[in-house]
């Protein structure tokens, strides 16, 4: 008996998948951002790593251990005492790959020192990267990397955790990190009764030989299969930071009991922890009542990584959406050829080119930092306001990505709504938007005068961009008013958006001054592709986002 065919459609009218692309030659902004930031060397390099990130393998990785979400072992089958997390192989296959290319430690030397040249720029085009990718993961990598700044300031410990930390190698085995072939670190700060304000933290630390023990708990303690932990716990001279191993010296397990992982919105990939210290060994890191500031030599280089994070996140929509339009028709015409979807399209991608622009930028003042009090400044003042404007902007423009594959881009079988879930964490993680509007007015009233040498060299970055005359007098005025703290955030979006026109200003002066026209010199439209640009302008972007 025949059997009948049920089969009513065949499929066309779709893109075919994002992938086996390298990431890095097809981000021409990318590109010329790294070279005019002093990383033109790595071109080969971050081409290699490009193509590696931007196969179909790395992206099925990407979508596998975020579907298969870490488990929280507490005991083992005797009953005895565990607390490990159990992840997908694919997580940790992730994690061995942004090891073996550097991304946790590549900024650092084998005995700790800034690696100099262009290191930031080099390792922030392949954190940017992956992050297109899989960003979950990147939670630990940037924890191991900056961790480092505030190890630092304890040389004995320092020296002696270089060896296992400046490695290339992934080692997820649960053991005391002295015996491993690569390790991980995570932080806890915070506690249930003050985020923020950790002055208010209640963990204590009591004096055990040349060591301490720690009772309390954190709210949240990120990737809690780290090798070690930096924390902060009151001891006798005050807020300490502390390093705690998972394993105490004698090879038990340290006494860090987690009681349960948190189902969070995203960045589901990586587990993030509530935990209970109960007399757990640590030591400290740098001197007994000056644990902030310890640890904001850590923080400054985390909110560096939630910037880079966010622009890869929106590269990743823009990229998506792009090359959806070009292969989707809708009456008659391709997607992309619409006027409107191209002035959608063209708009985002000004956005991201200025953003990309302005974080490669930050990573050069980071770069230069130890050797050049201006940049020095420059990383100051900029990395909370830098931080403030592209982590916020990251959830708006992935949905306005996700409208312009339609009902394709919100549905789970694509990424870009797991970016979409991603995106709010960066904005939120190591101080949210009043905080960075705060750390800005900090660096204000501390440093007034290297504070206004980089607003000079903005205005002078900027000088004839429409808009940045008119910018740097409401700075100037708004941070000067005694009631700054109330109108902040006007002013440090603005002092981003400066900031943005003057990076890309010395990338492409021409996208340079589109920016200027569309952000500095009138309010930005609430929607992308509510502003008028040439057809010619609108081809050049498009081009130069995905060629």
């Amino acid at each position: 008996m025949t059997q009948p065919c049920f089969a009513t459609h065949e499929v066309f009218n779709q893109s075919p998948p994002f992938e086996d692309v390298d990431l890095f030659t097809a981000d021409r902004p990318l590109v010329e951002a790294v070279k005019a930031n002093g990383g033109a060397a790595a071109e080969q390099e971050l081409s290699a790593f490009g193509k590696h990130w931007g196969s179909a393998a790395m992206a099925e990785r990407g979508r596998v251990a975020n579907e298969n979400t870490p488990k929280l072992r507490t005991f083992d089958s005797k009953g005895n005492r565990r607390d490990q997390v159990e992840f997908h192989p694919a997580y940790h296959e992730l994690m061995a790959h942004s090891a073996h290319a550097g991304v946790h430690n590549s900024t650092w030397t084998a005995d700790g020192k800034p690696a100099g040249g262009a290191a930031e720029v080099i390792r922030a085009a392949k954190f940017y990267i992956a992050a297109q990718v899989e960003t979950g993961h990147l939670c630990p990598i940037t924890m191991t990397r900056a961790s480092v700044a505030a190890l630092a300031l304890q040389p004995d410990l320092l020296s002696r955790v270089m060896p296992v930390l400046s490695t290339t190698s992934y080692d997820p085995a649960f053991a005391p990190w002295r015996e491993k072939r690569g390790m991980t670190l995570g932080m806890g700060m915070t506690e249930k009764q003050g985020g923020t304000d950790v002055r208010a933290n209640m963990s204590r630390a009591a004096r055990d030989g040349n060591a301490y023990r720690i009772t309390g708990h954190k709210w949240f303690m990120s990737a809690p299969m780290c090798d070690a932990f930096l924390v902060l716990a009151q001891a006798e001279g005050g807020l300490t930071c502390f390093f705690m191993p998972r394993f105490a010296p004698d090879g038990s397990v340290n006494a860090i009991q987690f009681q349960r992982l948190k189902d969070k919105l995203g960045n589901r990939s990586n587990a993030s922890s509530e935990v209970e210290f109960v007399g757990a060994y640590a030591e400290a890191v740098g001197e007994e009542g000056k644990g902030i500031r310890t640890i904001i030599q850590m923080v400054q280089l985390t909110r560096q990584d939630c910037a880079i994070a966010s622009v890869g996140l929106m590269r990743s929509g823009l990229a998506h959406a792009l090359h959806h339009a070009r292969h989707r028709s809708v009456f008659q015409k391709h997607l992309a050829d619409q006027p409107l979807m191209q002035a959608v399209l063209s708009d985002m991608a000004l956005h991201v080119e200025a953003s990309v622009a302005l974080v490669m930028r930050l990573c050069r003042a980071f770069d230069r930092t130890p050797h050049d009090p201006a940049e020095a400044a420059h990383m100051r003042l900029l990395t909370p306001a830098i931080k403030y404007w592209i982590c916020k902007s990251a959830p708006g423009f992935l949905y306005e990505a996700m409208e312009c594959l339609g009902g394709n881009g919100y549905v789970e079988e694509g990424i870009l709504a797991r970016h979409y879930r991603e995106s709010p964490v960066n904005a939120i993680w190591e101080g949210s938007g009043n905080v960075m509007c705060l750390d800005v007015l900090r660096a204000l009233s501390r440093e007034p005068e290297a504070a206004m040498a980089v607003l000079q060299a903005l205005a002078a970055e900027t000088k004839g961009l429409s808009g940045a005359g008119e910018a740097i007098a409401f700075i100037d005025k708004t941070f000067r008013r005694a009631d700054g703290e109330r109108v902040a955030r006007l002013a440090v979006e603005r002092l981003a958006l400066l900031a943005a026109a003057a990076a890309l200003n010395g990338v492409s002066p021409r996208h340079a001054e589109l920016f200027g026209a569309t952000r500095l010199a009138t309010n930005h439209a609430s929607m992308y592709g509510a502003v008028e640009l040439e057809s010619g302008d609108v081809r050049g972007l498009l081009e130069r986002a995905l060629p």
